[in-house]
């Protein structure tokens, strides 16, 4: 059975929504390079297809969306068990299928139910129609791999008010659904049973002809009716990262990284929440921690074309030291927790260490023609 499936499904009025589904259920979804390959050119064919009106990105199971890329293969590459040049095919394309949703002319509805982390986010933050359920739990938790939030989080963490995108990488903090709308990395918040509604009422829906297509008009009408149908649900849902938000915009309003980390580490509280956050940044890679601060910083006025450049770069360049394989071996490969970071801290990561990873891996990026 194939890891990714491909349904076109004829409207009542004669057009076709097309629908990808991620379908490893085993491994929570998370995106391997064949599947990234298999959804980039049925992509191309339905953008050029007229009676294509909007496409459906779901996933099998209800656990997950997607947990995250296929970093146990990136690390077996890097290894020496796999092709040398795994690492650089797997983030270009990957870059690139991210790059294609977020310009993607026609909507592009992503049912982000359950997890959605790494490179789950990539896929969510690219659409058009970004839905979040009741037990959607969104992160960018690289922080614990050496690794740092790529898939354009240096896009989309950039524009989160108070500080809260920087934070949130630095801790890799959960999102629930009442946060990631309160924050813009969700549009609607939907409960989980209306997944098959959803389906019928754009399929039922009137999509017009031609200049009078509205297709993103319609599948604003569909998401707008089925979440105020779900306010019950999420009525009772707390929102951490908005309670916290005064908190996280005093946390991050210092000087250096340094200082960021202790003022997160000092703060007492009985906040579960808040907790686990403090406990993923202490136990988290310090190069991360500090790589990630010099990424926002670098990327923050970068056009959307330019950040896909410069992780890749950045991405290609952190296989080639060892926290990140480093980081994966303990919390993936043998499981045992113990990462040897480095680093012992922060504060002891030399600038010539983040100099070497942010120097560009080539001449011209494979990703020169994104425009």
């Amino acid at each position: 059975m194939s890891c990714v499936l491909f349904d076109e499904h004829t409207t009542q009025d004669g057009h076709v929504i097309g629908e990808i589904t991620l379908n490893a259920e085993r491994s929570l979804n998370a995106l391997t390079l064949e599947m990234i390959e298999e959804i980039l050119p049925r992509l191309n064919q339905w953008q050029s297809d007229e009676r294509v009106v909007a496409v459906l990105l779901d996933s099998a199971g209800e656990k997950a969306f997607c947990a995250g890329g296929d970093v146990v293969n990136l690390y077996k590459a890097i290894q020496g068990d796999g092709a040398a040049d795994f690492p650089e095919r797997f983030f270009e394309n990957e870059y690139r299928l991210d790059y294609q949703l977020h310009t993607f002319p026609k909507p592009v509805i992503c049912w982000g139910n359950g997890i959605v982390m790494g490179g789950g986010m990539g896929l969510l933050s690219g659409s058009s129609h970004r839905i979040v359920t009741e037990t959607s739990r969104l992160a960018m938790p690289e922080v614990t791999i050496g690794l740092y939030p790529d898939v354009g989080a240096s896009w989309f963490l950039n524009r989160l008010p108070g500080g809260a995108g920087r934070f949130l990488a630095m801790t890799g903090g959960q999102i629930n659904a009442p946060d990631a709308v309160h924050l813009g990395l969700a549009d609607r918040a939907i409960a989980s049973h209306y997944r098959d509604e959803l389906a019928e009422k754009l399929l039922a829906a009137s999509w017009g002809e031609g200049e009078h297509t509205d297709a993103h008009g319609v599948v604003n009408r569909v998401l707008r009716e089925l979440e105020q149908a779900s306010q019950e649900v999420f009525a009772e849902m707390e929102a951490p990262v908005y309670k916290s938000s005064s908190l996280i915009r005093e946390l991050m309003d210092h000087d250096t990284v340094e200082q960021m980390v202790e003022a997160v580490l000092a703060v007492e509280t009985d906040d579960k929440w808040f907790s686990k956050a403090q406990k993923t940044l202490a136990h988290g890679s310090p190069v991360s921690v500090k790589l990630i601060h010099e990424q926002l910083a670098r990327a923050k006025h970068m056009s959307l074309a330019e950040v896909f450049q410069f992780e890749l770069s950045l991405s290609v360049q952190c296989c080639r030291h060892r926290e990140f394989p480093e980081g994966v071996r303990a919390l993936l490969v043998d499981k045992d927790g113990q990462p040897s970071w480095t680093y012992p801290d922060v504060a002891s990561v030399e600038p010539s260490f983040i100099d070497e990873l942010l120097a560009p891996a080539w001449d011209t990026s494979p990703l020169a023609d994104l425009k």
